[in-house]
């Protein structure tokens, strides 16, 4: 049996934030609520839905844990009944894992089209050891892309290559079900895929066209959502960016690191690895060690650990050896 999980309502377009009390209205949410931001997003857009909605407001400073734990003391001090998430993805991911745990249903306000949180009933928990934690879906989500067009065109472009990247998880998830006969869903697989391919068919024009990419990024949501877990839109290059993120002083984007692990995963797969660099390029997304600003010691180290990082059956299968791993990142130009 599977336990799909859907979002009941979804704004996208210039001007959404406007709606944001109808929306709330519409899903039957009362009562007394907690807007979650950053320094940053707060005055973007978390003060403005705040006020609308008579929030009680919280601002994220601190380490993700620390944070999460202080959310849910205050949603029992002050007696929240539901909470909107505005921003980017650690506001999201911290918005979805503190409701989660106080049991109260939550609202997915993304300010930038940087990653595809926006939707999926999953949040990336970083710390020694990243861990990727099943939760609920967002009831709402509030996509204004007049906000996220203006968003820094760093933040899109990983975006581009976060959903990009779906191209090799969906490969890793086949090759799972072929040679382990693990559950593989047709229409979540699908779903990933094509929101992989119309970001590279649109690459030339897609910083323009944001509402491409966000609509993309929430399709990808919801194939996690079908699929009832992350296996569309997460294989071996995620396990290949959080590897990273464990051992890089200074990390770079996660659909960044995303988009250069998708390039060495799907030349691995023997597939048509060079089309998917290239549509990274288009979007001005990085490729290579340098565009991440990290060493090639590092992305080598990260090759060979990344198989350890979660259970779950990828390309990488035993892992590579660091030969292995030296070989596949020069053959696709990830090292110099």
């Amino acid at each position: 049996m599977k336990d799909i999980e859907l979002p009941r309502k979804v704004l996208v377009g210039d001007g959404a934030l406007e709606k944001v009390c109808e929306l709330v209205s519409e899903l039957n949410l009362y009562g007394n609520s907690l807007v979650i931001a950053d320094k940053n997003t707060a005055q973007i857009a978390g003060k403005r839905v705040g006020e609308e909605l008579g929030s009680v407001s919280h601002v994220i400073e601190g380490l993700m844990d620390e944070e999460i734990q202080k959310i849910i003391d205050l949603i029992k001090k002050e007696e929240i009944n539901y909470v909107a998430g505005v921003g980017g993805g650690t506001v999201i991911d911290i918005t979805k894992v503190s409701a989660f745990h106080s049991g109260k249903p939550f609202i997915s306000i993304p300010t930038a089209a940087s990653h595809d949180g926006i939707t999926s009933p999953q949040a990336s928990l970083k710390g020694k050891q990243p861990v990727s934690m099943k939760v609920h879906s967002a009831l709402g989500i509030i996509a204004d892309t007049e906000i996220m067009r203006k968003a820094p065109p760093r933040l899109t472009a990983s975006g581009c290559a976060d959903a990009i990247s779906n191209y090799s998880a969906v490969l890793d998830w086949k090759l799972a079900h072929e040679e382990k006969d693990e559950y593989y869903g047709d229409y979540a697989a699908t779903l990933s895929m094509m929101s992989a391919q119309i970001v590279m068919y649109n690459a030339e024009n897609i910083m323009d066209e944001v509402n491409i990419l966000v609509e993309a990024l929430i399709s990808s949501g919801v194939a996690m959502g079908i699929a009832g877990s992350s296996r569309p839109c997460s294989g071996s290059e995620h396990q290949f960016s959080h590897a990273l993120d464990m051992i890089c002083p200074k990390p770079a984007l996660h659909g960044e690191q995303c988009g250069v692990g998708a390039i060495m995963m799907t030349y691995l797969h023997g597939k048509d690895w060079e089309k998917l660099r290239d549509s990274l390029k288009k979007v001005k997304a990085p490729t290579n060690s340098q565009g991440l600003n990290i060493g090639e010691e590092h992305i080598i180290e990260a090759l060979t650990m990344a198989h350890k990082i979660r259970d779950r059956y990828t390309i990488l299968r035993g892992g590579l050896s660091e030969k292995e791993a030296i070989e596949v990142a020069q053959a696709t130009e990830v090292l110099g």
